[in-house]
């Protein structure tokens, strides 16, 4: 589209896509989506036009019922989030829907997909722009634009004019967030999201209602695998304890919050502001079971850990990521002690947290002893649970610039079709099926070896030992069927 179309009246339609329609079956999409960002984005516009939330996700929308929701709403703007990479197709899906059923309004899609692909989303000329970046000062200022109220916005935007391409780059990254709104929950059913998770989990929520929060931006850490960096920039960007505190305080008295999750990659960065958070829970009488998805072990002291619990905290989830100390150093980069990760897990369980600790294997270079010394310390390390990953090379990041020095991509990686559920990674040393079946293998014997931890991991997943015992053969089963079904 030429960037002159201007829109007097704005209806504004935000759709979060069915990220089923770009994964094998539904069985293979089991992410809870919480509307936080949309609601947030909403916030940052609804005093400029009238907004709709539409979740083909969260409603299992089929192609006829977002065509009949987008009718319905009637927008002159359709935005689109994409939260990931391999989410895409579910993105381009939806904005073909949107264009197919309303020819005449403007599409924008933004989130994380489009922040690292700017120009291959705006290649699909159903796309008119792509927000790049965090965006909501940016989408406003768009929106603003298209209703003939100001120009377009210098940074932030990629799109196509008199057929040729205008990418004006990364939006500025926010640096008061304590200045962003609270999130529009009023626009959505919010109770749907509130009282419900998506399966049985050990991050399932400990209490309902819940809610997800996010209390700062930004990484300084530089792990080989993760686009964080790139999408929220190596300047770790936190909100003031007290707006932190004061949006708790909102959703306990508006919504009846009852648990909540930190969603943040570094809640514990600024160790004085993460104990100011936590003991303005205490005082302030907003002590909830909490969780802590992404949790920094080389962040965490006795105390601290202490007080996390006084505060409610019942869940952290520790990214140890491999159990080779050169793996460790000169791959990942990432500075753990495993003595001192040692400390902090034996310190958590014994305040009654439930610790689940995070492995990766499969990083090229990396030699079959060596991913055995990450199960070896996976089970050393004793903590409530262990997750182990499969290294997955993400665009705009190490990992994928080592992948392709050391030529470890999976022969069939650039094919269409290619599947996110299994391996993308190959070497002399192992292949995506050896991978598949060690870590489903070695998950099912760290974690279910124990009776009494067994025991306490169907607690805090809320399931009978009999269904404990179906999911564990459920996963090994489709570790097998993975394999079966891949690509040779």
């Amino acid at each position: 589209m030429g960037c002159a179309a201007t829109i007097r009246k704005t209806k504004l339609a935000l759709v979060i896509p069915n990220l089923r329609w770009g994964f094998e079956g539904p069985a293979s999409c089991l992410w809870h989506f919480f509307p936080y960002n949309m609601c947030l984005l909403a916030a940052m516009v609804e005093a400029i036009c009238d907004v709709d939330i539409i979740d083909a996700y969260g409603h299992d929308m089929t192609d006829e019922q977002l065509a009949a929701a987008l009718t319905a709403s009637a927008p002159t703007v359709v935005g689109i989030t994409v939260s990931m990479d391999q989410c895409a197709p579910s993105g381009h899906h939806a904005a073909a829907l949107a264009k197919s059923t309303l020819p005449h309004a403007i599409v924008v899609m933004g989130g994380v997909y489009p922040t690292m692909n700017a120009r291959a989303v705006v290649e699909d000329t159903n796309v008119d722009f792509a927000v790049v970046g965090e965006g909501e000062y940016v989408f406003r200022a768009l929106l603003e634009h298209l209703r003939g109220e100001g120009p377009l916005p210098e940074k932030g935007i990629c799109y196509r004019r008199d057929g040729a391409l205008v990418d004006t780059g990364r939006a500025d990254f926010i640096e008061d967030l304590d200045g962003l709104p609270l999130p529009a929950y009023h626009l959505v059913d919010i109770g749907k999201y509130m009282n419900s998770a998506s399966r049985k989990s050990v991050d399932a929520p400990p209490a309902y209602p819940y809610a997800r929060i996010l209390t700062s931006r930004g990484c300084p850490q530089d792990c080989v695998f993760c686009q964080v960096r790139s999408i929220s920039g190596r300047k770790y960007r936190p909100r003031s304890a007290e707006n932190v505190l004061d949006e708790i305080a909102w959703l306990k008295d508006t919504y009846g919050v009852r648990c909540l999750y930190f969603d943040d990659d570094n809640l514990y960065t600024d160790r004085k502001r993460a104990r100011a958070i936590f003991q303005g829970m205490v005082d302030r009488g907003l002590v909830m079971p909490w969780v802590s998805i992404s949790t920094a072990v080389f962040r965490l002291d006795e105390s601290l850990v202490d007080l996390m619990r006084v505060s409610g905290c019942r869940y952290i989830d520790i990214a140890i990521e491999s159990g080779s100390d050169r793996v460790l150093k000169e791959i990942i980069r990432k500075p753990i002690d495993y003595g001192h990760a040692k400390a902090m897990v034996a310190r958590a369980r014994q305040q009654g947290i439930y610790v689940a600790a995070n492995f990766i294997v499969g990083f090229p270079t990396e030699t079959w002893d060596e991913i055995l010394q990450t199960i070896r310390f996976a089970e050393e390390l004793d903590a409530d649970y262990v997750k182990i990953f499969v290294a997955i090379p993400l665009r705009h990041t190490r990992l994928w610039e080592l992948c392709e020095r050391e030529n470890a991509f999976k022969q069939c990686f650039s094919e269409s079709g290619v599947k996110w559920n299994t391996g993308q990674i190959e070497t002399k040393d192992f292949s995506s099926a050896d991978l598949t079946i060690l870590r489903a293998y070695e998950w099912d014997r760290i974690n279910f070896a124990d009776p009494a931890k067994r025991e306490r991991t169907a607690q805090v997943m809320g399931v009978t030992q009999d269904e404990l015992l179906s999911i564990r053969r459920d996963t090994l089963r489709a570790a097998l069927d993975v394999i079966r079904n891949s690509p040779a």
